[in-house]
């Protein structure tokens, strides 16, 4: 099945990061379960914590990453608390864009998923909105 976990594990190639993410009491929604919304937010965290890790320089006052995608799958509910891993991949790397796979995991059982899917970072020069090649930085983290 294209959209299951083990799809998306094998469609990303190189792991960039585990990164251990808190659920927060404000992230529930009225079903006591974490809000669909926010489980983006999830991945956004994980992804500036690997974008801010990297060898080199991600983004300046000449080239930034823009969100141009995002795709979720909904796997299971997440409640409060809970002990997660945002695991990213990479999917496809372009020369102006970079596809993550991510996957929302228990921190003791990566086989316990919550969510998976991926995201598209385009690299832009803010002044003209065109579209760049990626900085060597993410580059290099992603070979």
């Amino acid at each position: 099945m294209p959209g299951d976990a083990s799809a998306v594990a094998t469609a990303a190639g190189k792991q960039l990061a585990r990164v251990p993410v808190g659920v927060r009491w404000g992230d529930l929604d009225a079903f006591n379960h974490v809000n669909n919304a926010r489980f983006l937010d999830l991945v956004q965290e994980a992804r500036l914590v690997w974008l801010a890790g990297l060898d080199g320089e991600w983004m300046s006052e000449t080239f930034k990453p823009v969100l141009a995608a995002t795709q979720m799958n909904y796997r299971r509910q997440l409640g409060w608390p809970a002990d997660i891993v945002v695991e990213l991949g990479v999917q496809r790397l372009g020369n102006s864009s970079l596809t993550i796979a991510h996957r929302i995991v228990a921190k003791d059982d990566d086989a316990l998923l919550y969510a998976d899917g991926h995201v598209v970072l385009v690299w832009i020069d803010p002044a003209s909105g065109r579209s760049l090649p990626l900085p060597s930085a993410v580059r290099r983290a992603c070979r």
